[in-house]
């Protein structure tokens, strides 16, 4: 079984006991998260889509770290025009065990 879930303004594709990172701080470690953004959920022979969401549907995990991915340099450059600008940025991220889907 396996279910598409919108977080973040991102969509992930996740099944019972995957890890995922989400660029986004949910909580403290050991916290419970629970998305109500399922927009399918496939399993047993059935697929159930939602016109965004599916009413009712769960998606269940518990956060297992924190912290912040690696530094991303952004370097704009202008040739000619002496113009350059470098700016550099962590981006804070939540790995979550998914736990338990729910039609």
């Amino acid at each position: 079984m396996f279910a598409v879930i919108k977080t973040s303004g991102f969509q992930y594709v996740v099944t019972k006991g995957e890890k995922i990172k989400i660029p986004a701080a949910l909580g403290e470690k050991g916290t419970e998260v629970e998305f109500d953004k399922v927009m399918m959920i496939k399993g047993n022979g059935d697929t159930v889509v939602g016109r965004p969401f599916v009413k009712g549907a769960k998606v269940k995990g518990v956060v297992k770290e924190c912290g912040r991915l690696p530094k991303v340099v952004v370097f704009k450059f202008i040739k000619k025009e002496k113009y350059r600008r470098k700016r550099g940025h962590h981006q804070n991220f939540c790995e979550i065990e998914i736990t338990d889907i729910i039609k």
